[in-house]
């Protein structure tokens, strides 16, 4: 049987600005992870390990592309924001993801009156950055750089950093600002504090 990628589904109002840039830039992220890796330690490509997608829990833009200050943050940064489109959240998004990342402590509490068995896998994305520091990488299992191995790897984190959790709300600082029609220098400073989560969570997902 085919393992899925360990699938990451990244949520915000619009799915035009912070969600966007957070899929975007984990999917860039892990790339950069996989390059560093020694020639045939890794047997598959990173869509195969890590799928990064992204919702919106309004659909007022559907279909739209990604806000072009948003996108200019994903060129900037080294990724690509080419086919994007913005989509309404829906259930079966959160059924098949295995770590859900919101921008705001708002959302996460709309994802988890849709999917109520969502809520030891859905965090607020500064929280979840937040507690990543406390998870030993030692203690996570490595079954190498294939479907499996990081699958597991994946799941595994999202219990760990859930443990950590111990029930707590998340802080009001967890939240990221929206960017939306704010200039370049508010989408530079969320594109910076969505990166550090992501490119952490790549590091733990993407072992050297």
């Amino acid at each position: 049987m085919t393992v899925p990628p360990f699938t990451v589904l990244h949520i915000c109002m619009g799915n035009i600005c912070r969600s966007p840039m957070a899929e975007r830039l984990l999917a860039l992220a892990v790339q950069q992870r996989l390059s560093r890796v020694p020639a045939g330690t890794a047997t598959t490509g990173a869509d195969a390990l890590v799928l990064s997608h992204s919702a919106g829990t309004g659909g007022w833009h559907d279909g739209e592309e990604m806000n072009p200050p948003a996108a200019r943050q994903v060129r900037a940064r080294g990724g690509d924001p080419a086919g994007f489109a913005a989509r309404k959240l829906l259930s079966e998004h959160i059924d098949a993801a295995d770590l859900v990342l919101t921008a705001t402590a708002d959302q996460q509490e709309y994802v988890v009156a849709l999917r109520a068995d969502a809520e030891e896998r859905t965090f607020v994305l500064g929280e979840f950055g937040r507690l990543l520091a406390v998870v030993d990488p030692a203690a996570l299992p490595d079954g190498g750089l294939n479907p499996d191995g990081v699958y597991a790897r994946g799941v595994a984190l999202v219990q760990a950093v859930n443990a950590a959790r111990r029930g707590a709300a998340a802080l009001p600082a967890d939240d990221l600002d929206d960017p939306w029609g704010r200039g370049d220098q508010t989408f530079s400073r969320v594109a910076d504090e969505i990166e550090e989560t992501i490119v952490p969570l790549a590091r733990l997902l993407i072992p050297s």
